[in-house]
């Protein structure tokens, strides 16, 4: 089993690169789909989720050529005049960002038969809107044998309510809808920069999409799409996890390629615990000369606090002056990261979807796991504070987010490692 070994006590000091979304690429190389010919995404991460989804459209025809200088790919997607309409359960079991074929597949075939989604263990995230969306607009639905089967003979435009801004949801609606008869109307749709950047994506394929970036989309639809070039909105959530950590350890990191202004609240709330933030051109600077002093943290839809930076919210506030309130609105299981963080000494203490941190002066290393991408990056960066040697395991997790995290960390002067061996075994 491989595990990151980390040591603690170094200031995280220099620069740092931020690639595409991970939220955001999986997304755009789906919507390839919805026009027959060669689409060209750039600026993709070198994860190993691109990789499943390179699999995945390679399964449902596609001729997929990926260039790679090992931090960041770009990807040559050539889609077929009548590509597969199934997306087999061993490639969807392994991220849930794969059921965002659904929408395409079923535009341009006709007919999906899309596996239900694995990914993160996280807490439940029901598809009941994908299905209630798409029902508007025509489609049949039914679960068949662990499967999605959607049919619709011709998708039509509908006005379309989202109980909850669900990013998935409106993903899946608005794939569909560019394609679909007449107008559809997405109201309280999800604004994430992500949502933006698959918009863009689809207006540059020849889709009419109105409100881009508002929680009221309007799609009219068209007869067909063509094939594109997009380069891919910076990570977000990469950048604020780098931010974060550079505040945690009393650091001086510098961001660049990463966009300040989908960052606000996030960086925010580091400048109330003590830090420097300096917006540039192309980034950010983020400094700290102090002790963190503790914040209190709320997670909502953009653009409020992410959800995928609590963990590594918490790891800092853990060793901050003060004690903190987390209110996690969005996953339940969130909160199985604070298990991990308290085998290294961390106060933490929750109650539903609330957790109290009481700052402390240090942690200490011990032996931790990852129970998904974002908690692993929060246990990184507890061992960065803590005294002694860290081992974070299941860091396949991490892989699926973050390139060559170690990598990365020891350019600003961490003691990081991959290795076989530790206290899990190997």
């Amino acid at each position: 089993m491989q595990v990151l070994r980390v040591t603690g006590g170094a200031r995280l000091r220099g620069d740092v690169s931020v690639v595409g979304a991970k939220n955001s690429v999986l997304k755009l190389m789906a919507a390839s789909l919805l026009a027959p010919g060669k689409t060209t995404l750039s600026n993709l991460p070198a994860i190993s989720d691109v990789d499943i989804m390179n699999e995945l459209l390679t399964r449902l025809g596609c001729e997929v050529v990926e260039s790679s200088d090992g931090l960041v790919d770009s990807v040559a997607i050539d889609v077929p005049e009548d590509p597969s309409p199934e997306a087999p359960y061993e490639l969807v079991r392994k991220i849930r960002g794969s059921i965002c074929v659904l929408g395409p597949l079923l535009a341009r075939t006709g007919r999906a038969k899309v596996a239900l989604p694995g990914g993160d263990a996280i807490g439940s995230r029901p598809l009941d809107m994908h299905f209630a969306g798409l029902n508007r607009m025509g489609a049949e639905i039914h679960i068949e044998h662990g499967y999605i089967i959607a049919e619709a003979a011709q998708l039509h435009g509908a006005g379309i309510w989202l109980d909850f801004p669900s990013v998935g949801a409106t993903e899946n609606i608005l794939t569909a809808a560019v394609l679909a008869k007449g107008t559809t109307v997405i109201d309280n749709a999800a604004r994430e920069p992500e949502i933006v950047d698959l918009c863009h994506l689809l207006q540059s394929m020849g889709a009419q999409i109105g409100g881009v970036g508002s929680s009221t989309l309007e799609i009219d639809g068209v007869e067909a799409l063509t094939p594109t070039s997009h380069r891919a909105v910076a990570d977000r959530i990469v950048a604020g996890t780098w931010a974060i950590a550079a505040a945690a350890t009393q650091g001086d990191v510098t961001v660049k390629g990463a966009v300040a202004a989908h960052l606000e609240i996030a960086l925010d709330k580091l400048v109330r615990a003590g830090a420097q933030i300096d917006v540039q051109a192309d980034g950010f600077r983020v400094q700290m000369h102090q002790r963190p002093k503790s914040f209190d943290v709320v997670t909502l839809p953009y653009p409020g606090l992410a959800t995928d930076l609590q963990p590594q919210a918490i790891a800092l506030l853990s060793i901050a002056d003060g004690t903190s309130m987390i209110t996690e609105n969005l996953f339940e299981a969130r909160f199985m990261f604070c298990d991990e963080i308290a085998r290294m000494g961390a106060d933490v203490r929750t109650d539903g979807h609330h957790a109290v941190v009481r700052g402390t002066q240090r942690l200490s290393g011990a032996p931790v796991r990852a129970t998904d991408i974002r908690a692993g990056v929060g246990l990184v960066i507890a061992g960065l504070v803590a005294e002694g040697v860290t081992e974070v395991a299941e860091i396949h997790h991490i892989d699926r987010g973050y390139v060559r995290m170690e990598e990365q960390l020891r350019a600003l002067g961490a003691d990081v490692i991959r290795t076989e061996s530790g206290v899990f075994g190997g």
